[in-house]
């Protein structure tokens, strides 16, 4: 499983003209998910995700986490973070789950952000999205287990 952390001022989501998923501070995630994910890899992932301290105190020292300043997540399916770029020049994505694997981990890693207290909005699995953010920082975290 992959996942890229962007901490961002705001973010929101698209498909065909409408807003589907908005969040306020928070992160956007963009979430692959590779054949061989379990859930124990999606425990992990929402353990360091919701506890990752990099959000400014008082003093401006990142040491703060999601719940600690009332942050949002904007998770997006992103089966392109599994792209094989080593042979020509069109990118092969093998390497990542098919839906039929993919969309029930990314709605169980979704409902698990959830459970640990995270307002969660999302785009929809496999949907033509598009997504606009303003990073704040920027900061940007490539998680993988």
């Amino acid at each position: 499983m992959r996942v890229l952390l962007q901490k961002v001022n705001h973010a929101k989501v698209t498909i065909a003209g409408e807003v589907v998923g908005s969040i306020q501070k928070g992160y956007t995630l963009l979430v692959g998910i590779a054949p061989d994910d379990t859930e124990a890899n999606l425990d992990y992932l929402v353990r360091k995700i919701v506890n990752v301290r990099i959000f400014e105190d008082e003093e401006g020292k990142m040491n703060l986490a999601l719940k600690d300043v009332d942050g949002e997540i904007l998770s997006i399916s992103q089966f392109t973070l599994y792209a094989d770029t080593k042979k020509g020049n069109r990118p092969g994505f093998s390497n990542a789950a098919g839906p039929e694997l993919a969309e029930p981990l990314y709605q169980q890693f979704n409902d698990k952000l959830r459970a640990a207290g995270v307002h969660v909005e999302t785009g929809h699995f496999g949907a033509e999205m598009q997504v606009e953010l303003e990073n704040d920082g920027p900061t940007t975290i490539w998680y993988e287990k």
